[in-house]
């Protein structure tokens, strides 16, 4: 008995915080034994709780982006790519005042380049930012989730102990890698149907969606009206403004090869006039029957985010606001024949190892790729339209493969800072090429030490998904 005692305490020692006292129950006990637990609607909210404490959760302190300019035609269409990518690693340590040489690594989602120059474009991007030669630089390729991605390999790097900042980014100019397929293909993927299906185009694969789920035309050309209203209303009220960090830059004169300087602040391919008569009268694109339009799929774009994270002990330390908390992350596998059914699949995977319940998201982002697979999984899932991509989404605002997870980021946590204490947890998903589907789960920045719908209680006990240490 003495023996199972002092085994306890020494389990409470270790999950007792050195330097916070409302974990004790009484608060002028110096006992390191004592300590309360909350609960809370949302689930049993002790895990969302204890880290606040003891300062080992990973937290986002920046996030910004630029501009999400039209491949080709837009504001970006002559800039490289390192030139997209350096102000925003540049803004974030910047806009913190956080030492450059700090930072233990620097991950980029990117998808179209090859991985070798994308991987020199991106360490000279840092060297542009002021970043010294000591700190490190890698990217990462999950397709359309390779953004997130970089966020999620970060944080698992901090919580891992590997270091306490990083960042996560992601970069893609479109207009200087297109889409498409180089070199042959493996006559073995004909024995594999869903090697094959790994092969469709993409818009092909948002036929299927559509054919196979019943999602109608004009379902998608509403949605696609939608989100021009809704990412205009934004751009007028100037919510962007907090995320977007403005590009000095040049545009070339196709007809005269003039250069002009021209400072890029606002995204470029958004249609406030959008109506869907208007669309009713673009013809499909990928199939002569079909329902998959230019004006209901994602604008083909260019641009880049960054966003900082680190061990909350350390933004505590440096006094940091906290923008928000990355809580969990899932990558899911499904049909490629449908991949853009992905985030159906991994937002329930993800909320769930969050502790929660769809019901307990207050905001979604959910990747746009096309309007027939925003459809079905917003319908799929039961989803309030009121919390889904308030502010528009990628057939308006673009979609920069390798960037839009961290322009994701940066929209909810700026989005969810703004609606305050009603909005504590936030999902970024989006689907990917080959058939998968990514999500992750943040909370506000300021919502955790103080729970909206938190009680005391008594007993003491762990939450279920409080890691054991």
């Amino acid at each position: 008995m003495e023996k199972a005692i002092n085994r306890q305490n020494v389990l409470l020692q270790h999950l007792n915080p050195s330097s916070v006292s409302i974990y004790s129950t009484n608060p002028d006990s110096s006992s390191p034994t004592s300590l309360y637990a909350s609960a809370c609607a949302a689930g049993d909210s002790a895990a969302y709780l204890r880290p606040s404490g003891f300062g080992d959760d990973v937290v986002i302190v920046a996030a910004y982006r630029t501009a999400l300019c039209k491949a080709k035609r837009g504001g970006f269409k002559d800039t490289h790519a390192d030139d997209l990518l350096a102000p925003v690693l540049k803004a974030v340590v910047e806009k913190t005042n956080v030492n450059p040489s700090e930072v233990g690594d620097i991950i980029v989602g990117s998808v179209l380049a090859p991985g070798s120059q994308r991987a020199s474009e991106c360490r000279m991007a840092a060297f542009y930012a002021g970043f010294p030669e000591t700190v490190p630089i890698r990217t990462v390729n999950r397709q359309c989730s390779s953004g997130l991605q970089a966020v999620a390999d970060v944080a698992a790097a901090i919580k891992a102990g590997f270091y306490d900042i990083g960042i996560g980014a992601g970069l893609e100019s479109m207009t200087s890698n297109p889409m498409g397929w180089e070199g042959s293909v493996n006559p073995k993927v004909k024995e594999f149907e869903q090697a094959q299906n790994c092969l469709l185009p993409m818009g092909i694969t948002s036929e299927n969606v559509a054919h196979r789920f019943g999602v109608s035309r004009k379902e998608q050309d509403q949605a696609a009206v939608e989100s021009h209203r809704r990412a205009a209303a934004a751009t007028a009220a100037g919510k962007f403004k907090d995320e977007i960090i403005p590009v000095t830059t040049k545009i070339v004169d196709p007809k005269t090869g003039e250069e002009k300087s021209v400072t890029i602040s606002v995204d470029d391919g958004i249609r406030p006039n959008a109506t869907v008569s208007d669309l009713a009268k673009l013809k499909p694109v990928f199939k002569k029957d079909g329902t998959t339009t230019a004006g209901n799929s994602s604008q083909v774009s260019d641009g880049a985010g960054a966003v900082l994270l680190m061990k909350r002990s350390v933004a505590m330390q440096k006094g940091l606001p906290i923008l928000g908390v990355f809580r969990t992350f899932a990558a899911v596998g499904v049909d490629p024949a449908v991949m853009g059914v992905g985030p159906a699949a991994a937002i329930p995977v993800a909320v769930k190892a969050a502790g929660l319940e769809l019901d307990d998201i207050d905001l979604f982002e959910i990747n746009e790729a096309f309007a027939s697979q925003f459809v079905y999984c917003r319908n799929k899932l039961g989803l309030d339209l009121e919390k889904i991509n308030v502010n528009g989404g990628a057939m308006a605002i673009g979609h920069p493969l390798g960037a839009t997870g961290a322009r994701c980021v940066a929209t909810l946590l700026h989005e969810m800072k703004r609606r305050g204490r009603d909005c504590r947890f936030g999902v970024i998903s989006m689907c990917i090429g080959t058939g998968m589907g990514a999500a992750a789960v943040f909370e506000r920045g300021d919502g955790v030490d103080e729970l909206r719908n938190a009680r005391k209680v008594d007993n003491l006990h762990l939450s279920k998904d409080a890691p054991y240490k």
